[in-house]
């Protein structure tokens, strides 16, 4: 059993989307462990996107992700990372299968409604972000 953390970015959460988007997610089959809505501020949205400082995108991404409430969450199940990404698509909405979530929802590469951890070290350090009492 593996755990992973997905965030309900922004966008999504303006446009009234997470209930939507919790389903998707349930529907494939992950358990959610565990759920939180919060906002981000500067630092702390710069210390979750620590590996992307000194990127082109980073001060963008750190904009975008401060500018509204998110909702971070926990699922579980069988390979959850890799099910977990498999559900949300290509991180370009445009490129992303029918009937994901970005293929869905997402408006465009930086407003693409999901954060989906990409390993288990990512996932991790991700949890223990959002969630530092889980193990």
């Amino acid at each position: 059993m593996e755990r992973t953390l997905f965030i309900v970015k922004p966008d999504a959460v303006e446009r009234a989307l997470v209930g939507r988007i919790l389903a998707m997610v349930e529907e494939a089959g992950l358990k959610l462990v565990r759920l939180r809505m919060t906002n981000l501020d500067d630092r702390s949205a710069g210390d979750f996107y620590q590996v992307h400082k000194g990127k082109p995108f980073f001060d963008k991404l750190v904009a975008y992700m401060t500018s509204g409430r998110i909702v971070a969450g926990v699922v579980e199940g069988d390979d959850a990372i890799k099910h977990l990404r498999s559900v949300c698509g290509a991180t370009d909405p445009s490129a992303a299968a029918a009937g994901t979530i970005r293929a869905t929802y997402g408006v465009n590469l930086t407003m693409n409604s999901i954060h989906a951890s990409d390993s288990p070290a990512s996932a991790s350090y991700e949890i223990k972000f959002f969630f530092a009492d889980l193990e």
